[in-house]
């Protein structure tokens, strides 16, 4: 049960559910494993959907698969199943939980942006009790959450968006499978009257977390989403990066396709507001595999 989870958690364990993560992380070196682990796969509450009159709310235990294929989430929360389509490979996708990805906490996660623009809270549970934490606060940096020691994150909250409104994400990859995010870009734009009346702009993979860009949405508020403000709000986006050298790509390669990649989900996000077709996952469609620069 959960109470028996966060008891174990009280005494120093650590929760393990898919392992995508946890245990590929060890077997590279990059972490080693804790000395005491509480396995939570078979934890009924944790893999709950339940939908109400205007949220969703994903067990912590949810696959990446099974948030790929949910029909709700598909046509109101379409940034999140484009995100959820491309991770990892089929099997990561199949065994992945959403809950186990935010708290792994990587700056190039795809889940983390969509839930982002979209409004998503967790709730983080424990001995003394629980608390909801908006994620876009949850990041505190890589590989690192605000959750103390001892919460276990129990499921996360995404209210459904009003009519009118389309979001996408979108990132630049080398491969079709098995990849991470070189760069990542989410968007959600609302349009009411062909003038847009709410908008939310998030990077993935260009600072040390997944982060909002308040300029990039600001950017498109009250324009009629057309070209110049979908640049303008790119351009914002880009500005707000600070990415990293690694053997991936360069900080001065990211940099410069921040904004190609953040218009690409601006303009992704402003056609399926207005009712326009845009496949899921919407990455794959606006780029396809791409070629590591030279």
């Amino acid at each position: 049960t959960v109470e028996e989870a966060v008891s174990a958690m009280a005494d120093g364990a650590r929760p393990v559910a898919g392992g995508t993560d946890l245990v590929v992380g060890a077997r590279q070196g990059k972490a080693p494993l804790p000395e005491s682990l509480v396995a939570i796969h078979q934890v009924d509450e944790l893999r709950r959907v339940t939908i109400e009159d205007d949220r969703i709310r994903l067990g912590a235990l949810t696959t990446h698969e099974e948030i790929a294929s949910h029909p709700l989430v598909v046509e109101r929360l379409t940034a999140l199943a484009d995100a959820a389509a491309i991770v990892g490979s089929h099997a990561t996708r199949a065994q992945g939980t959403v809950g186990g990805n935010l708290m792994n906490a990587s700056p190039a996660m795809e889940v983390g942006g969509p839930l982002m623009v979209l409004g998503g809270t967790v709730t983080l549970r424990s001995t003394d009790g629980e608390r909801r934490v908006a994620v876009a606060d949850l990041l505190s940096g890589p590989g690192q959450t605000v959750a103390e020691p001892g919460e276990l994150l129990t499921d996360v909250e995404v209210p459904l968006p009003s009519d009118g409104t389309g979001s996408s994400y979108a990132r630049l990859e080398y491969r079709r499978q098995m990849e991470i995010a070189i760069v990542g870009a989410t968007a959600a734009v609302t349009i009411a009257d062909g003038t847009v009346t709410g908008a939310q702009v998030a990077i993935t993979a260009l600072a040390p977390t997944i982060r909002l860009v308040p300029e990039a949405g600001a950017a498109l508020l009250g324009s009629d989403a057309g070209a110049a403000a979908a640049q303008a709000a790119a351009d914002a986006a880009a500005a707000a990066s600070q990415p990293i050298s690694d053997v991936r790509g360069s900080a001065d390669y990211r940099r410069a396709m921040a904004a190609v990649v953040s218009r690409r989900a601006i303009e992704a996000a402003v056609a399926r507001a207005r009712g326009e077709a845009v496949s899921v996952p919407a990455s794959q469609a606006l780029f396809g595999a791409t070629r590591s620069p030279s």
